[in-house]
């Protein structure tokens, strides 16, 4: 009797132990560039840039996410849009999930760099998908990258983008998912010390503030970085005044921990609602390059006049807690 109680323990102990290993993750989690990643019915989905194609992967946990085989969504045959697929989001907006991405012609033309929206058959974040629109500013038609959307509490649709001359951030307001209402406005933001790149806008909402977070510097560059802009969620969100720049940089390289260019990134929440998460991509050398850039997440807390603390950058030595009300 008393073999077969410690032989239950040691098993059930043995459970406990292995159970509390499967509770962590250890970044990074994909070996793209320019995340986008939701936790959705019991599910996390990422995309990165993979730039022939939009392939997205799924798995119950954030470890899990390293060995998921990725779903191809979308490999266009329009030799205007085939080129150069970057940063691809996705955002469920009345009942369909809509997929923004940036991509070329099929001859690389920088030039030629232009904003996309795909629209689902269903509620499924891996599709079908179809082509839906192009989406451009009808005073601005040129270079165009890293579309993203938001909605404001009244209601309104946001559309929020890279453009030149000047590689800066431009907002519209939406008639609906895959069309700009009206042309777009230039919000000035601070290059924090590096002025030649402001992209990948996202945007974070939390008692009735709007934050709006941006890369700066040359993606290339060890100081690739993110800054901050923000509004009151109730005024005109058109007008540059609106938008306040937050004076340092809210998220940069930390060289101790050998993380360098962290940027690119968007938010989401644990399973349970409790925390919050940012998805970025980074890289493990301080050389001008643009290979190496890898997929991370990482818990982020909240200031006491309300505004996002990320923290510093963790290094890859780090095992981290699963976010709360998840998978194990």
């Amino acid at each position: 009797m008393r073999k077969t109680v410690l032989l239950l323990l040691t098993c059930w102990l043995q459970f406990l132990a292995v159970d509390s290993r499967a509770a962590t993750f250890q970044n990074p989690i994909n070996d793209g560039a320019d995340p986008f990643m939701l936790y959705y019915q019991g599910n996390y989905y990422l995309t990165t840039t993979r730039s022939d194609s939009i392939r997205m992967s799924k798995a119950p946990t954030l470890a899990a996410l390293k060995t998921a085989t990725p779903t191809m969504l979308w490999k266009d045959t329009n030799t205007s849009r085939s080129t150069a697929l970057w940063a691809p989001e996705f955002h469920f907006i009345s009942n369909h999930w809509y997929l923004y991405f940036t991509a070329t012609s099929s001859d690389n033309a920088d030039d030629h760099h232009r904003m996309h929206v795909l629209e689902s058959a269903g509620t499924d974040p891996l599709g079908p998908y179809t082509y839906k629109a192009r989406l451009f500013n009808p005073t601005n038609d040129h270079y165009a990258i890293d579309g993203t959307v938001f909605q404001q509490t009244n209601g309104s649709l946001y559309f929020l983008w890279a453009a030149r001359p000047g590689h800066v951030l431009y907002i519209a307001r939406m008639a609906n998912p895959y069309t700009l209402l009206g042309n777009g406005v230039n919000i000035p933001a601070s290059g924090l010390g590096c002025d030649e790149v402001r992209e990948g806008p996202i945007v974070l909402q939390r008692n009735g503030r709007v934050f709006l977070i941006y890369s700066a510097c040359d993606t290339q560059k060890p100081d690739y970085k993110l800054g901050m802009l923000i509004a009151d969620e109730k005024v005109d969100l058109l007008n540059p005044r609106s938008w306040k720049q937050h004076p340092q940089p809210v998220f940069e390289r930390n060289d101790a921990n050998g993380v360098f260019g962290p940027g690119h990134n968007n938010f989401f929440r644990s399973p349970d609602g409790t925390e919050d998460w940012i998805a970025y991509h980074a890289k493990t050398t301080s050389a001008y390059t643009y290979h190496g850039r890898t997929t991370r997440a990482q818990k982020f807390t909240w200031n006491p006049d309300g505004t996002p603390n990320f923290g510093v950058p963790l290094p890859l030595s780090a095992l981290i807690d699963e976010p709360s009300g998840g998978a194990k």
